[in-house]
């Protein structure tokens, strides 16, 4: 829409255009619900498929009161093309100034939102963020102003806008100060699931965000960088600029548990994406067998890793034996005979081509037949398609494909190699030792596979077998969040999921905390499929207070040498507490009251213990008289701790954190160094307070 000139109350006329834009969304919503599909389409199926997405377009269209319908205002030096003024619905600035003049007519005022609105002319009142025309809301400095004069940020109480921030871009007589606005929002008190970033998005981030879908992102970040936010925020990016393309392959978010996942779920919805599948690694692989057993640690680590891929492939591809004999087809009164040399041709040429197996087996009744075909047209007969296809299904082509060429089951496949020494020897010679050999066998071998006591690692193999088999269906997108705690095995799962399409991986090296975590980007990339990706790194924190992050960070030379510490944006003074007791008796009591301090501020609070504690906390507590969640619970103004066992706790967050006995949560993992990394998670999952109390002495790099 043009400039125009301010009104003599500024807030007044923003709060006008807000209410006048929320009266448009809601005209434009009630648009889609008048919509009359009887007069678009007669059939049925097509009647429901249109139902379907007119519901969803419904949804995406409503107005939530507490989320502010736009958060920031643009006012350009000049007309801004139709291209980048072009919103998520396709409509342009129709009412914008011609340009005339070399373009230096009056500018162009843009307010950016989370969604496209536009009035009853189809003329833009708010334009989607991840239009080019809001890109420099994010992008623009002084330095590099993007033809913007005017930048104006709002705040919000509630819902209600109550107040605005103006920098002039191009006005060399006004101070560069830090917007108190931005920082409110950054630090604004978190109760409920994890909430979208779209007002406060960083210049490093949004490049990061508006990378193309045709590449793989990988993004390293510390605590409080907002990689997790990124992740998100590029799959709305993407589905707003690749929608079509998208719509028919697909994305998914793949988290580390239910509890995460459930965290995050309402990022993308607020942003009127409402079509994103989310998962964990286990929902992807878990839906050929039930995972019911676990792994002692180095045999999980042994199926984990890559070279169980080369035994596996050995393992399918050693059910194709050569041929003893030949076929005979029996035709009417002839008898079309193939010899075995030449079946032995067949089947070597299918093996060269490294088809999949279920592809192969599928294709060598198909090569029979031929060879059938052609001595049938040598003898003077003219068979078509039909004729080879009735060749293929005879009985004698059938039999001899079940001999030479057998179907193979994954999950049985698998149950052999796991059970069987002398099948899983012949397979695995030179690449497994003879210790690590005996370490993936079963203690007691499983009869079949519904008795078998699967684990989540056998998961994945059959899963890598089952590929082997039949290729996995490819996704447009996928987004694997911490990321790091894979197995080689799990990233080539996850490869399977976007060989064709791309990804965005998310993680912290520092914050691996599986015996099988990675210790480089460039190898899990490998592993991935997507050796090309470019790693992005984040070192600014926006949500981890200076102090604690400081603290944390002396942790990061025995964990993940060489990783840069986040250096935090925010100076939050008294923002940390170490308190020690005396005796382990009184650790309880120190605890309750710790979280009855941070219970007084606004805000959730975590209570964050070794998984080993939980029981007695949860019973002190509970005798204190305070009702605590379990994560992934929403917490409301009623209801703001929650108990976090610390294996659950990464990728969480909450305002104030009480963390017990830090070296129980270290002792709780088989190795110090894992230990020390899930620590660092614990430490680092406080925006606003931490308070740390122990009665055992501190691991010594926090002496």
């Amino acid at each position: 829409m043009p400039a125009h000139e301010e009104s003599s109350n500024p807030l007044a006329g923003e709060r006008a255009h807000l209410a006048a834009s929320r009266a448009a969304l809601r005209a434009m919503r009630e648009d889609v619900k008048a919509l009359d599909i009887r007069d678009v389409t007669a059939n049925w199926v097509n009647a429901a498929v249109l139902q379907a997405q007119i519901d969803d377009r419904i949804k995406a269209l409503a107005d939530l009161s507490h989320t502010p319908l736009f958060f920031g205002r643009l006012d350009y030096l000049h007309v801004v093309g139709a291209e980048k003024a072009e919103g998520s619905s396709g409509g342009v600035a129709r009412n914008a100034p011609a340009e005339g003049g070399g373009g230096r007519r009056e500018g162009e005022r843009f307010y950016i939102g989370r969604r496209h609105v536009h009035d009853a002319h189809g003329d833009p009142m708010v334009i989607d963020w991840r239009a080019p025309v809001s890109q420099p809301f994010y992008q623009a400095s002084r330095n590099n102003p993007l033809d913007v004069a005017h930048r104006r940020r709002f705040g919000y109480t509630g819902g209600e806008l109550t107040a605005y921030e103006d920098e002039h871009l191009t006005d060399p007589a006004e101070p560069e100060q830090t917007s108190k606005l931005l920082q409110a929002e950054i630090e604004r008190p978190r109760v409920g699931p994890m909430r979208d970033i779209v007002a406060t998005i960083q210049p490093e981030q949004d490049e990061i965000v508006r990378s193309g879908l045709g590449g793989t992102v990988c993004v390293q970040g510390g605590p409080g960088t907002g990689k997790t936010a990124v992740g998100l925020h590029r799959v709305a990016y993407l589905l707003y600029a690749h929608r079509e393309r998208l719509a028919r392959t697909g994305t998914l978010v793949i988290g580390p548990n239910r509890s995460f996942l459930h965290y995050i779920e309402q990022v993308l919805p607020a942003l009127g994406e409402l079509e994103v599948q989310q998962a964990t690694v286990e929902d992807l692989v878990a839906a050929r067998v039930e995972v019911r057993g676990t792994d002692e640690s180095a045999a999980a680590v042994i199926k984990g890793d890559a070279r169980m891929a080369e035994v596996l492939r050995r393992a399918v591809r050693s059910h194709v034996t050569p041929p003893v004999d030949g076929v005979v087809v029996v035709r009417g009164s002839r008898r079309w005979r193939v010899p075995a040399y030449e079946i032995e041709e067949m089947v070597n040429e299918l093996l060269a081509r490294d088809m999949r197996y279920g592809a192969a087996h599928e294709a060598l009744p198909q090569r029979i037949a031929h060879a059938v075909l052609v001595r049938m047209e040598e003898a003077g007969e003219a068979p078509d398609d039909r004729v080879q296809n009735a060749v293929a299904r005879n009985p004698a082509v059938k039999a001899a494909v079940k001999a030479v060429w057998p179907a193979v089951d994954p999950a049985k496949l698998v149950l052999r190699l796991l059970t069987d020494a002398e099948f899983l020897a012949a397979h695995a010679e030179g690449i497994l030792t003879g210790d690590e050999q005996k370490r993936v066998l079963a203690a007691k071998p499983a009869r079949s596979v519904k008795s078998a006591k699967w684990t989540a690692a056998d998961a994945v193999l059959i899963d890598e077998a089952a590929d082997l088999v039949a290729r996995t269906h490819s996704l447009g997108h996928v987004v694997i969040d911490e990321a790091q705690d894979l197995s080689p095995m799990q990233y080539r799962a996850v490869g399977r999921r976007c060989s064709t399409g791309s990804a965005t991986v998310l993680g912290d090296l520092a914050q691996g905390t599986t015996p099988w975590s990675t210790r480089s980007w460039e190898q899990a990339l490998f592993h991935l499929g997507k050796a090309d990706a470019v790693v992005e790194e984040l070192t600014a924190g926006f949500r981890v207070p200076r102090e604690v992050i400081a603290y944390a960070s002396r942790l990061l030379p025995a964990i993940s040498p060489g990783l840069a510490p986040v250096e935090s944006v925010r100076e939050t003074p008294g923002s940390l507490a170490v308190r020690a007791v005396e005796t382990a008796g009184e650790l309880d009591p120190a605890v309750i009251a710790a979280c009855e301090e941070s219970l007084r501020h606004e805000g959730s609070i975590g209570l964050i213990a070794a998984d080993a504690r939980i029981p007695a906390l949860a019973a002190a507590l509970g005798a204190a008289g305070h009702a605590y969640l379990s994560p992934g619970e929403e917490t409301t103004a009623a209801s703001r701790l929650t108990l976090v066992p610390a294996s659950l706790a990464k990728g969480l967050e909450y305002d104030y954190v009480v963390l017990d006995e830090p070296a129980a949560v270290v002792d709780g993992e088989p190795d110090e160094r894992t230990g020390l990394r899930r620590l660092y998670v614990a430490l680092t999952r406080a925006v606003s307070g931490l308070v740390v109390l122990h009665a055992a002495e501190l691991p010594e790099q926090l002496g």
